[in-house]
């Protein structure tokens, strides 16, 4: 349910023996998105207290800038770490549907900011669903990246309208990308990589970005390699299939329209 209350980040008990174990924190591997659990969230992006995330980049308990990436069903936060070593002046934040394992990373970050003083200040995790409620927590043109990994394929044709990519939800995501933003998805089916390829091809909002672009593009081969998913499918020794896309400008948006 909406709130204007600034009250929505997940509610953790601390780990008794000081260390995280994942088995503590067992979850469904999947949820559904179109169900509606009892979520509390932000009317609007003015309502979100981002202090409560991040402390040490806000002022008076407001937040001094933007979050810059977006890391969509984040899981155990693989990829949100690396993003926040490896960008170190940018803010990332994870979004997870799966309350246990919103905790679970949670946990992980605040073990690290007090392992590491002064660091992994600029990475956070929320529990939401993202698919009805991003625009509730960040404005138009505000995220320079948002990242897909590894998502539910939903194989089943009638749940193929729960999959995080598809024509409505990609409307929502070019609103809170930046003109020039990039959305990167990847996965180890092929069926979906198929279906996510169809749907960005043809949303005008978006356009490929050249695979050279790509290789040269450090987020793009972090999505590879950064998260515990991407680590499970090289072990496995499973494909996997990734594509980035930009956020098209206003003013291309309306001269592919003529």
């Amino acid at each position: 349910h909406a709130s204007s209350s600034r009250h929505f980040v997940v509610e953790v008990e601390d780990d008794e023996a000081g260390s995280l174990r994942k088995r503590k924190f067992r979850s469904r591997a999947h949820a559904n998105p179109l169900a509606d659990p009892q979520f509390e969230y932000p009317v609007s992006p003015d309502c979100v207290d981002w202090s409560v995330l991040y402390p040490s980049l806000c002022k008076d308990g407001e937040m001094t800038r933007d979050v810059d990436f977006a890391d969509v069903g984040c899981g155990f936060g693989g990829l949100l770490i690396k993003l926040g070593e490896s960008y170190p002046e940018k803010v990332s934040v994870g979004i997870e549907i799966r309350e246990k394992v919103a905790s679970y990373v949670d946990q992980r970050i605040k073990a690290l900011r007090t392992e590491n003083p002064g660091s992994y200040q600029n990475v956070a995790v929320i529990r939401t669903n993202a698919m009805k409620c991003i625009t509730n927590f960040f404005r138009g043109a505000s995220l320079s990246k948002i990242f897909f990994c590894f998502p539910d394929p939903h194989f089943k044709a009638k749940n193929h309208r729960r999959r995080i990519v598809n024509r409505n939800s990609l409307a929502e995501f070019a609103f809170v990308l930046k003109p020039g933003g990039i959305l990167y998805c990847i996965t180890d089916v092929k069926e979906l990589h198929d279906w996510h390829m169809t749907f960005l091809n043809a949303h005008p909002m978006f356009e490929r970005i050249p695979e050279e672009e790509e290789k040269a593009d450090g987020c793009f081969q972090m999505m590879f390699q950064g998260s515990e998913e991407a680590a499970k499918v090289s072990r496995n020794e499973g494909s996997k299939f990734g594509a980035s896309f930009r956020r098209v400008t206003t003013e291309e948006y309306l001269a592919k329209q003529q």
